[in-house]
């Protein structure tokens, strides 16, 4: 099987995209590559069985409300949104609340962080998959909502301290202790920039987040949570270790 990681950001510059092969045991990253626009996403996530992206799917259900009753003028007063806890359902989706519980890790806000940017694109790339035959659930389609710091965190990987250029060593350290853990994983040619590339190196392992996906092995919603998540996107988390996902078949 291909499984497809995007770490994707507002414009293509930022933008990188990686596909692994799974066979036999053992998995090769057949291509990395930065500076990736819409057209190459589709592309390669049509080619695949599984996609990772790192970006959310949806915004929290009570700021959409909270927007739409705004608009038309229908807005009770409230003193609730004096106070960060009045605000947070507006700024954090349901997905968000459970993986900082579970992890310690906050999600940048979608509603209120510049992450919305990032978001924006999605929503369109979404629904150019939709547009060309892929189905593209929020929860369970062949895309699915990565976190690369909270599954690099469930793996027992560091997941601070490695983003920017001024972090070039740990992001360095961060690789070496990855190819340590998942010693099956061929980073061929690659290696050199995920060293180099923190967005390089998250679109890996938003690929073998959907590896996990594909396989099973990630977090769902409960019942209780899994109308709203259809809605507002939920973060595929993986619960089993790197070692599983090596030679596990679907």
């Amino acid at each position: 099987m291909r499984t497809v990681g995007v770490d994707l950001a507002a414009e293509p510059g930022k933008t990188a995209v990686a596909v692994i092969a799974w066979s036999g045991g053992a998995a090769t990253l057949e291509s990395l590559h930065l500076g990736v626009g819409n057209a190459e996403i589709v592309e390669a996530i049509r080619g695949a069985e599984r996609t990772g992206i790192d970006s959310p799917f949806g915004w929290p259900e009570a700021f959409v409300r909270f927007l739409n009753e705004h608009d038309t003028g229908t807005l009770q007063g409230t003193n609730d949104l004096e106070s960060r806890d009045g605000r947070r359902p507006l700024a954090m989706r349901r997905t968000d609340l459970l993986v900082r519980a579970s992890t310690g890790l906050s999600p940048l806000s979608v509603s209120a962080d510049r992450i919305a940017h990032v978001a924006f694109r999605c929503a369109g790339l979404l629904a150019e998959l939709r547009g060309s035959g892929v189905e593209a659930g929020r929860v369970s389609g062949r895309a699915v909502e990565v976190y690369p710091a909270a599954a690099l965190l469930g793996w027992g990987l560091p997941a601070r301290g490695y983003k920017g250029r001024v972090n070039r060593p740990a992001l360095t350290d961060l690789v070496t202790g990855f190819a340590g853990a998942a010693p099956w994983l061929d980073l061929g040619e690659w290696e050199w920039l995920c060293r180099e590339s923190d967005d390089a190196f998250d679109a890996v392992v938003a690929a073998v987040v959907a590896r996990a996906a594909a396989l099973g092995k990630t977090e769902l919603p409960a019942d209780a949570d899994r109308v709203v998540a259809e809605r507002e996107g939920w973060i595929h988390l993986p619960n089993s270790p790197l070692a599983t996902l090596r030679g596990a078949r679907i």
